[in-house]
């Protein structure tokens, strides 16, 4: 078991909602306008994390494209599977030059016994992020994406991510839209939810933009 407290139903959910509610008069409006907010978990594993990738720096539509080429050209979806397809079968499926790089580093860091994605959901966040993060081509925000889904960690914020960014900005009438430090430092008083605080935010900015964002 983890060491950590962890997202497994959505009455973990609603415990979050409800302490969020308590802690900031902001995101309590959220709640009160939001329709649903998402459990959201995936399973552990590379073809997990091969999604998270391939939806870096791309609309939700253009990922789940990706995903779904990608996972009917290489079935399953396994390090070994991938690594055989080889560069036409990736191409086909859209990926691009750095992503079709940073999936084979993946594999090759799995082969090689030095990333195990399923050990990593039952350590602490922390370490966890630096183990994805050691991979060429891993960053940060795919590292807590994975994380917060795969492992269902409670209290993992991506602040890296635009749609979150661009959430806070207008709940709170900022000026600019924050970067990753300053909304770190924001989501700080969101623990030990900011995990729910996270999907509270992709809930609330994909309804009013009518588009999907949540990764």
């Amino acid at each position: 078991m983890p060491p950590h407290r962890t997202i497994e139903t959505l009455d973990d959910i609603a415990e979050g909602l409800a302490h969020l509610t308590d802690a900031d008069a902001g995101l309590a409006k959220l709640v009160d306008e939001v329709e649903h907010v998402p459990l959201r978990r995936s399973t552990p594993g590379f073809a997990g994390l091969a999604s998270i990738i391939v939806a870096q720096q791309v609309s939700k539509q253009s990922a789940d494209a990706i995903t779904g080429r990608l996972t009917r050209l290489v079935d399953p979806l396994t390090p070994e599977n991938y690594v055989a397809a080889g560069e036409a079968a990736w191409r086909e499926a859209g990926l691009s030059r750095p992503k079709q790089r940073t999936l084979l580093a993946v594999c090759e860091a799995i082969g090689a016994g030095a990333l195990d994605l399923e050990h990593l959901c039952t350590i602490p966040a922390e370490d966890a992020v630096a183990a994805m993060t050691a991979v060429k081509g891993i960053g940060p925000w795919t590292a807590e994406v994975y994380l917060l889904f795969a492992a269902g960690h409670r209290d993992i914020f991506p602040a890296g991510d635009l749609a979150l960014q661009a959430a806070a900005g207008d709940l709170f009438a900022l000026d600019a839209r924050p970067g990753d430090k300053a909304l770190r430092a924001m989501a700080e008083s969101w623990a030990p939810w900011r995990g729910v605080a996270a999907r509270l935010l992709w809930a609330w900015y994909g309804q009013r933009s009518g588009r999907a964002v949540l990764p």
